[in-house]
């Protein structure tokens, strides 16, 4: 059986997947919102009776009970799991975009050339309503010049220190500390039961892999992202690096996203859980397999706890996390659970 208010800045995913061409690198000690504490008693603590839970109990129940025909061997138990929109806020802008904004000054300050030059100057300005009409060649430029040219390694240490010291603009927290509490639990609840979790994301692959065991529990190796070509070469005292370069090898977003899951993960995953138009493929794609499926789909539409957005069921139309009618209709017809914040989650973040 299959299972089934602050203004934006108008910066699109397609922009972002051309930046995040380059993005490597790896964990640190950052602000942990994962916790790996004991599981309790109720396997989804944070979430209210409904159909949304009942579906996800009843899927782990019955592709992990071997007595049931929609049992999964431990060895194909796979889960892929959207980020931005699905496991942490994305709005007003994604995580990514805003650390690539914020490293502007450091690149003109590599490159004073720049300083007089568009879009950067506008950047530079703070102007953000003048930032949210930069057109999709000069975010190009942007995501470009600071996303390349550097080595993994310092790439991974300026993030680690941008996520140590940057803020959410509404709640003032750093970004590792946004991630929905409820699907913190589904993770946990997944893995409980033998199944890997993946992060299927149209973000950088690198970028995420940062932060991703700290904050999701999730290593490196099982995040898939849009990832860009890195160049091998020797330092003058001999030691061999790898610097990213401006070349996109996987657009890990809409059909990209099977394809990703298929290049890096080689499997079919049972579960999917995703929130826009970006996660549709995946979703098709992973109901396409045989056997007992779970396909879900996290609707923003709570605006008091953290925001709303659709345009599906009438909400507000956003060209970030976009849920458009179409995509709701769909998964209503393929009996694929919508899940409603406002309705299906006791609370949204650790810290509620």
């Amino acid at each position: 059986m299959t299972m089934a208010p602050k203004a934006s800045y108008g910066i699109s995913r397609r922009a972002l997947l051309l930046g995040a061409a380059a993005i490597p690198a790896l964990s640190g000690t950052l602000l942990p919102a994962f916790a790996p504490a004991q599981t309790p008693a109720e396997p989804l603590p944070s979430w209210n009776d409904g159909a949304a839970k009942q579906a996800i109990l009843d899927f782990v129940r019955t592709t992990t009970d071997r007595a049931s025909p929609g049992y999964v061997a431990p060895e194909e138990r796979i889960a892929v799991f959207d980020q931005d929109g699905t496991l942490w806020v994305e709005h007003p802008i994604y995580t990514q975009v805003a650390y690539c904004l914020d490293r502007v000054p450091a690149v003109v300050a590599e490159k004073p050339e720049l300083k007089s030059v568009e879009p950067f100057k506008t950047v530079l300005s703070g102007n953000r309503e003048a930032m949210a009409k930069l057109s999709l060649p000069d975010l190009e430029k942007i995501l470009a010049a600071t996303l390349t040219g550097m080595s993994v390694e310092d790439f991974e240490a300026d993030v680690k220190k941008w996520l140590a010291t940057a803020r959410h603009p509404r709640w003032k927290r750093p970004y590792t500390e946004l991630v929905y509490q409820p699907m913190l639990e589904v993770l946990r609840a997944f893995r409980d039961n033998g199944y890997k979790t993946y992060i299927v994301t149209g973000g950088g692959q690198d970028f995420v892999r940062v932060y991703s065991e700290q904050v999701y529990g999730i290593p490196p190796e099982q995040v898939v992202g849009s990832v860009g070509g890195t160049k091998f070469g020797y330092a003058k005292d001999g030691k061999p690096f790898l610097t990213k370069e401006p070349k996109l090898l996987l657009n890990d977003d809409h059909a990209g996203k099977p394809e990703g899951i298929h290049l890096i993960i080689g499997r079919r995953p049972f579960a999917a859980f995703g929130n826009s138009v970006g996660d549709r493929q995946m979703l098709e794609w992973t109901a396409a397999g045989a056997g007992t499926r779970l396909n879900m789909l996290v609707l923003h539409d709570d605006a008091a706890r953290e925001y709303a957005y659709g345009p599906a069921t009438g909400l507000p139309a956003s060209k970030i996390g976009t849920f458009t009618q179409a995509l709701y209709d769909e998964a209503k017809k393929n009996s694929w659970p919508v899940i409603s914040m406002k309705n299906d989650w006791k609370r949204i973040f650790p810290f509620d």
